[in-house]
């Protein structure tokens, strides 16, 4: 006899404990380090065009998925659904490149890059920078299409159009969330003000990345929530987050292809992992959390068959 799947709202906070059940030990265990790791690299250019070349850890597998998991699974992807998202995310990724990345980051090691300069506030960036989030955001969805259509396609919605009520809207504003993401961010605040070595100031990175997340969250999770493929979710913010892990903390920042104004971050640092900020393992759960409930939304949007103001608000035309 099958057992009972969980529910879409307790498959969610399943995916909440998985990672509260490995981040709490893993956090016991780096706290154990009372003597930061530092790793001293004597050549001022250790690793030439490091910065680019490890762009192929988005590119690689963005190829992979793209022109041999999805031919050969036979997966049809939902290419308006999939480019609609991709249109709404990535300008916005460019925005927070273009006001924050001077802000937040230094980029000390020019020869780790192609010294091609972006425009940004503040000054020129590496325009690896724009390719990040561009790349980012293209194998997040990707990979959790790929897991949702086939890989864990046991566990997907298959007719979203019968299952979306002709009707409701998609814009329907989620209190949890908001309670949620307030608490959080207050956590960080009051973190900074008594325990950071920087007690001046506003956790400025941890509060964006907290509204990256809770934005569509706060507006969409109640039309998403039972339309996510939780199990394909969880196994792509894993998968991101090992990635970011081996990036960050054994190559970029010992290397110098970006580093964190320790400032603006809410001073939680992470001494076995060279310093690296907590916003580091942040920013990757709320990219991924964020592009999945919009990418549902929109989805969502393409098979109701309505039109935009139809489906978000709600609104009729009148006969």
């Amino acid at each position: 006899m099958p057992k009972a799947t969980p529910s879409q709202n307790l498959s969610a906070w399943i995916v909440v404990s998985m990672l509260v059940m490995i981040a709490v030990p893993v956090g016991i265990t780096l706290h154990s380090l009372h003597t930061p790791a530092i790793m001293t690299v004597p050549d001022p250019n250790p690793t030439p065009y490091g910065y680019t070349w490890s762009l192929s850890l988005f590119v690689i597998p963005i190829i992979v998925i793209a022109w041999w998991f999805f031919p050969g699974a036979g997966v049809e992807v939902p290419k308006r659904s999939f480019w609609r998202t991709i249109w709404i995310l990535v300008p916005l990724g460019f925005g927070l490149d273009f006001f924050c990345a001077n802000r937040f980051f230094t980029f000390a090691n020019s020869g780790a890059t192609l010294r091609i300069g972006a425009p940004a506030l503040g000054g020129n960036v590496p325009i690896e920078e724009y390719a990040f989030y561009l790349s980012g955001f293209i194998v997040i969805l990707l990979l959790y299409i790929w897991l949702d259509e086939y890989w864990l396609s046991a566990y997907n919605v298959p007719g979203y159009a019968a299952e979306w009520q002709q009707g409701q809207r998609l814009l329907r504003f989620h209190f949890s969330s908001l309670v949620v993401g307030a608490a959080i961010l207050g956590a960080a605040v009051i973190y900074k003000r008594f325990r950071s070595p920087y007690l001046q100031g506003f956790p400025e990175y941890f509060a964006v990345l907290v509204m990256g997340g809770l934005v569509p969250s706060m507006g969409f999770f109640r039309a998403a929530c039972r339309f996510i493929n939780w199990r394909a979710f969880s196994l792509t913010i894993f998968m991101i987050l090992l990635i970011s892990m081996f990036w960050e903390a054994t190559m970029a920042v010992p290397c110098g292809w970006w580093g964190y104004r320790q400032e603006r971050m809410m001073g939680l640092f992470i001494g076995a992992w060279a310093g690296l900020p907590i916003e580091v393992v942040t920013v990757w759960i709320a990219v991924t959390y964020g592009t999945t409930i919009v990418y549902e939304v929109v989805k969502i949007w393409q098979h109701s068959g309505s039109t935009a103001k139809q489906a978000f608000l709600g609104i009729r035309p009148q006969a």
